[in-house]
């Protein structure tokens, strides 16, 4: 079953390069995507989807096109376009450090340092955490974080290793503790953001951007905080990080619809009209398989763990992959970027592509993703 599924996603991506062209796909309209010249938060998995074609099937017109990718990031950190937010992991993990992963490419190493770098001057050393969005001293943002974050984290943990200056990683570790304590409730559901006092760090309360209401909890970003414990957790061995993606996970998938695949938000009134997330069941696809390389042979939630992941990519395969649709430009259809906003609640989004192809390639031929180093 991957192995047809991936095989479609390869001949739709080879598509794509075409249409595509030099710009990079955002969120779908009406069944196409949105297309951009490098100045969305989302455009590292269109590089991300590219190297991970190349990397299964060997074949140069993948790479090439990934390669051109990187020369475009390279030129938006030049131009400093677009770069004032926290997303700066998604952009540069999935282009330059995966080209450095795969090709030992000195140049694309050493812009994917200058990328930490611009990561870490989100840093705010007054409240102990990595500010989401907007300028320092922001009014509405300022004192704002987000649980997507933990995906960018991996960029830090990264730099450390590579450069061994120490403050990469306190930063990561410093905003990943801060995450755990204030985005994580106590009964394993997840705030999509977080408010702290610009000054003292204090806490203010949780909220949402994107979830049905600030208590509630939004299925992508319970996905996020799956995967990205579990990140933290392979660059740290802190206990603590691994028990929080743990508990994430089961509670995303003890809620698992009769088809397997998530609704936009887990407390939302169901009908017929409520909105899917596919992408938020393929990034938590993708972190469980992440999950279960770190859990012991007789870990008591293993078996919940590996069931769920089948339960979740069968159903996305099955009922939500773009297969037999020769004309699709995404690999998986229901996708929602904002159902609050009204902005693509239904239809392609390149983050959900590129997990959903991330989590195929590496159950069928070991391909790990460009989070960490590979040994």
């Amino acid at each position: 079953m991957w192995k047809q599924a991936i095989e479609q996603a390869l001949q739709k991506t080879r598509e794509n390069i075409e249409r595509f062209g030099d710009q990079f796909p955002h969120v779908g309209e009406n069944g196409k995507y949105l297309l951009n010249d490098n100045n969305e938060w989302t455009d590292g998995f269109w590089s991300g989807i590219l190297w991970l074609c190349y990397e299964y099937s060997g074949d140069e017109a993948f790479k090439a096109a990934a390669n051109k990718t990187v020369e475009s990031f390279r030129n938006r950190l030049d131009k400093n376009t677009k770069l004032d937010h926290h997303d700066i992991g998604f952009l540069y993990s999935l282009s330059s450090k995966a080209q450095w992963i795969i090709e030992g490419d000195e140049e694309a190493r050493q812009l994917t340092l200058q990328a930490a770098d611009v990561l870490m001057s989100r840093w705010r050393a007054k409240g102990g955490y990595i500010q989401a969005w907007g300028p320092e001293g922001d009014p509405e943002n300022g004192g704002r974080i987000i649980i997507d974050c933990l995906m960018n984290l991996p960029l830090l943990y990264w730099a450390y290793e590579q450069t061994g200056k120490d403050e990469y990683k306190e930063v990561a570790v410093a905003h990943a503790d801060k995450s755990r304590r204030f985005l994580v409730r106590g009964d394993d559901s997840s705030y999509h953001t977080f408010y702290f006092d610009q000054e003292t760090g204090e806490a203010i309360r949780g909220g949402t951007h994107q979830g049905y209401s600030d208590g509630s909890t939004w299925t992508r970003g319970q996905a996020w905080g799956i995967y990205g414990f579990a990140l933290s957790y392979r660059y740290t061995k802190n206990p603590l990080y691994l028990e929080t993606s743990k508990r994430l996970a089961n509670y995303f998938l003890e809620r698992l619809p009769e088809d397997d695949v998530v609704y936009w938000d887990f407390n939302v009134a169901i009908n017929s009209e409520t909105k899917r997330d596919s992408s938020a069941s393929a990034i938590t696809a993708a972190g469980i398989i992440e999950l279960l390389t770190h859990l012991e042979a007789g870990d008591p939630d293993r078996e919940l763990l590996q069931d769920g992941l089948q339960r979740s990519l069968q159903g996305l395969v099955k009922g939500y992959s773009t297969v037999g649709q020769p004309d699709a430009e995404g690999l998986l259809d229901r996708g929602s970027y904002s159902v609050r906003g009204g902005v693509s609640p239904d239809d392609y989004v390149i983050w959900g592509d590129y997990y959903y192809l991330e989590a195929l390639v590496r159950l069928e031929k070991g391909i790990q993703g460009y989070w960490y180093e590979r040994k």
